[in-house]
């Protein structure tokens, strides 16, 4: 019997065998454990189908799909629905423990698409909020404006009651105005309920500002404009201001300062309607250091729903004190990781429509002027220089050819002389906002030099019907050229965007002057077929520019513009197919869900 007992010994040492067996049960409580305590699908993980395959992902691998997976803020799975439901980490589990793995998974209807979070790539966020109070878009008159701000002091009991109270507003365009001239600050004192009132009135570009008698009472005595370098004060036959200020002229205005409440209500207004259009990311193009302190608090405060990607401005208007190492670099800050600041916005020109776009040669309707450079070259190439420097990435304000011809110059000028220790300009990702006006030789070469053109497809559409007038024939062929633009870029980027408050919020209005260059009423000076239609964008390449460009352009393309496995889950659940559907129906569309690291910022997903 001994001997038989020997015989069964284990061969492996005791130690050894409990060893294992007390790692084998371990094992196995732990996962018992981890399967009851954590749902199979929480609510940070599900997938969203399409089932008539409408899910565009601006991925060139697999550019339309059935479904997208998220999972923790982030897409875990993107293809066809069989292969997801195979790949699911969740079910095989579930499978491995004999468990019926809970699949949360959400159909669109079949009318319905997803596209990649739609980003504006030049807007101004709490300006759209501020603008809100008193818009004046779409006034045909002075007295349609009149008639706006009296309503708005009438719906004012307490403006109504305190005529010193500054009252502010934007949007109006004069070539609107019968005559096409500009308004006075005379035309505001023809009504008694606005006589004697503090009153700003931002023309629809921003680059013009209207202000009431009272307040060139405050501001008197004006400079003479041989003191407003960048700027002009409008005057009259005998010289006095008519209450029209232009560019730098305008911070002549003493407007009281937005105060703690008003940045909150102007943030709260912009980012509701910016979500309810399926916007996920801004770029603010034009962030003072108060907006800045604003936005950290908010994103510290994890109240910044949209991500924003910052340009700050100089801190003061003498440049001599402004160095962009001392703006403080913002990546993914805040609770969500929201928000980045790493550029800086600088400004060369003027804008069309107030003849304040710097030309070549004169206006061909006002032969006086060529219109406005706010700072010179050499200033330019000094700020150009320190902003890379610091690496820091440069976006300027260029509108008229000479202004794109002077910065170019510019960039071309210090990648020669290599003073950057030979670093690609490309590499930078250097950007023209606006990019409205070249020479022919210019359009080549702001793709050769690797710099970005920034570009809003609606200001081509709304400037058309005039642009000509101020350009000529010849030069206007040069304007708004957005697919010469797009083709001559090495990378085959265009990042758009509305320049919100200027023109609308909604990036489908965009989408649309981007492919059909007409109007909303579908006329365009060249006919139904659009305005210089050789220069339209495909249905692809502007869903590519509203998202994948717009990330390229704030170094985020390794993070957002397209539904890609790893890349944060931002996207837009729309009501009807943009890609396929008629043009004009493309106005129509709405958006079912805005969502934002996977999570609904707007709307609703699909059913279950």
């Amino acid at each position: 019997m001994a001997d038989s007992k020997a015989q069964r010994r284990p061969t492996s040492p005791p130690k050894a065998r409990q060893s294992s067996r007390l790692s084998w049960l371990l094992g196995s409580l732990v996962a018992v454990l981890l399967l009851s305590r954590v749902p199979l699908r929480t609510r940070d993980e599900y997938t969203l189908c399409s089932k008539s395959n409408s899910i565009y992902t601006v991925d060139e691998t697999h550019p339309r799909v059935q479904c997208i997976s998220v999972r923790n803020g982030h897409f875990s799975a993107v293809g066809d629905e069989a292969d997801i439901r195979r790949n699911s980490l969740r079910v095989l589990t579930g499978r491995m423990f004999n468990f019926a793995g809970r699949d949360v998974r959400y159909y669109i209807k079949p009318d319905h698409i997803i596209v990649p979070g739609l980003a504006d790539a030049h807007a101004h966020l709490l300006q759209q909020g501020h603008k809100m109070q008193l818009q004046l878009d779409g006034t045909q008159s002075v007295q349609e404006v009149i008639e706006r701000i009296k309503s708005y002091i009438i719906a004012h009991p307490d403006v109504h009651a305190d005529s010193s109270r500054w009252i502010e507003g934007m949007g109006w365009d004069q070539t609107k105005f019968p005559g096409a001239e500009f308004p006075t600050a005379a035309d505001l004192s023809s009504d008694p309920l606005l006589r004697g009132r503090p009153i700003m009135l931002l023309r629809v570009d921003v680059h013009a500002a209207w202000v009431s008698e009272r307040v060139l009472e405050i501001m008197a005595p004006l400079p003479p404009d041989s003191e407003v370098e960048g700027g002009s004060i409008i005057r009259d036959a005998s010289g006095e201001p008519t209450g029209i200020l232009v560019d730098n002229a305008m911070t002549l205005i003493p407007n009281p300062p937005w105060a703690p409440e008003q940045y909150t209500d102007f943030f709260d207004a912009a980012v509701a309607e910016a979500l309810k259009f399926g916007l996920t990311n801004v770029h603010d193009a034009s962030t003072d250091p108060d907006a800045v302190a604003f936005f950290k608090g908010v994103a510290e405060a994890g109240k910044l729903p949209i991500r924003l990607y910052l340009m700050a401005v100089p801190f003061s208007e003498n440049f001599t004190d402004w160095h962009p190492s001392r703006i403080e670099r913002l990546e993914n800050y805040g609770v969500h990781g929201r928000l980045n600041l790493r550029s800086v916005k600088l400004f060369t020109d003027g804008a069309l429509g107030s003849w304040g776009a710097a030309l070549i040669a004169p206006y061909t309707d006002k032969p006086d002027t060529r219109g406005i450079m706010r700072n010179s070259a050499e200033t330019m190439g000094q700020l150009i220089r320190s902003a890379w420097e610091a690496e820091m990435q440069v976006n300027v304000h260029c509108i008229g050819d000479r202004a794109n011809k002077v910065v170019l110059d510019v960039f071309e000028g210090i990648l020669a002389k290599e003073v950057l220790g030979g670093k690609d300009v490309a590499a930078l990702r250097p950007r023209i906002e606006h990019a409205q006006i070249f020479q022919p030789a210019d359009l080549e070469r702001i793709g050769r030099l690797g710099v970005i053109p920034s570009v809003q497809p609606t200001h081509g559409t709304s400037d058309m019907w005039y642009a000509e007038t101020r350009l000529g024939p010849e030069r206007i062929k040069g304007a708004y050229a957005y697919r010469t633009l797009l083709e001559a870029s090495p990378n085959k980027v265009l990042p758009l965007g509305s320049d919100f408050p200027v023109e609308s919020v909604n990036p489908m209005l965009g989408f649309y002057a981007a492919v059909s260059r007409l109007g909303v009423d579908g006329r365009s000076p060249h006919g139904d077929g659009g305005w210089f239609p050789a220069e339209r964008l495909t249905r692809t390449q502007a869903l590519k520019g509203m998202t994948l460009d717009a990330a390229y352009a704030s170094f985020a393309e390794k993070e957002l513009g397209s539904l890609t496995v790893g890349k944060r889950a931002d996207f837009v659940v729309l009501d009807r197919n943009i890609m396929e559907v008629k043009t004009a129906d493309i106005l129509k569309t709405k958006v079912i869900a805005t969502v934002i690291d996977g999570k609904v910022a707007y709307g609703t997903l699909g059913s279950k």
